[in-house]
């Protein structure tokens, strides 16, 4: 049986995404990831939430267990000079190459293997030399290539998404690298969320809201 094509929806600020995406070879045997770039603090404002990166504490946790986990799987590693960092004209010229598997393999290598900034037009432009784009800063500037990357945002919020890497099969969504196992035993499973248990957590109620201070209705 042909492995099936899933959708996944990256921003390439997302260390994880980086991560989930240098062991792609687990998904080999049961599907294709199609990479579909979006802005992540698009979802983040939609959601009105905060990303790892914007609580100081959970930062530095976040970039140690990165980093940390990254030499457990023997993948290279580096950030960025900075970060977080404008992601756009690096989402921009990754949709300009049509989303190819090369496109993302290079320019999430250039940001977490080789700790380039990719918010650097200098570095895009030697970025999209590799890639066969001559002129990185028209190719980006393209409206086409603006309303691609808005629509494939508009859209992952539209089917739920709330954060990167994100993993879509069908009408259900595996959220983060350390989804990898679950989205697995779904692909093995279909009705991997069909038993009772699994079931039951759908119509889960809340007991309280903390913003609102009062007990779900």
């Amino acid at each position: 049986m042909s492995a099936q094509e899933i959708d996944w929806y990256f921003d390439v600020i997302s260390p994880f995404a980086y991560l989930q995406w240098a062991q792609r070879h687990q998904f080999a045997a049961q599907a294709r990831l199609r990479p579909l770039p979006i802005v992540l603090g698009a979802l983040l404002s939609h959601w009105e939430q905060k990303g790892p990166a914007e609580i100081p504490p959970k930062r530095l946790h976040t970039y140690r267990r990165c980093q940390w986990y990254a030499g457990q799987l023997g993948i290279p590693f580096r950030f960025p000079p900075a970060h977080p960092f404008n992601p756009i004209a690096a989402l921009r010229l990754i949709v300009a190459c049509g989303a190819s598997e090369q496109a993302v393999d290079v320019v999430l290598g250039a940001v977490f293997a080789g700790g380039r900034d990719v918010a650097d037009i200098t570095v895009l432009e030697e970025l999209g030399s590799t890639l066969g784009v001559n002129d990185v800063a028209a190719a980006i500037s393209q409206p086409e290539v603006k309303a691609q990357l808005r629509a494939n945002t508009d859209a992952a919020i539209a089917r739920g998404l709330f954060g990167v890497p994100t993993a879509a099969v069908g009408g259900e969504l595996f959220w983060g690298e350390d989804s990898t196992k679950m989205l697995l035993d779904y692909l093995e499973n279909p009705a991997l969320f069909a038993v009772p248990e699994m079931k039951r957590l759908e119509e889960l109620p809340a007991g309280v809201w903390r913003d609102v201070g009062k007990k779900a209705g």
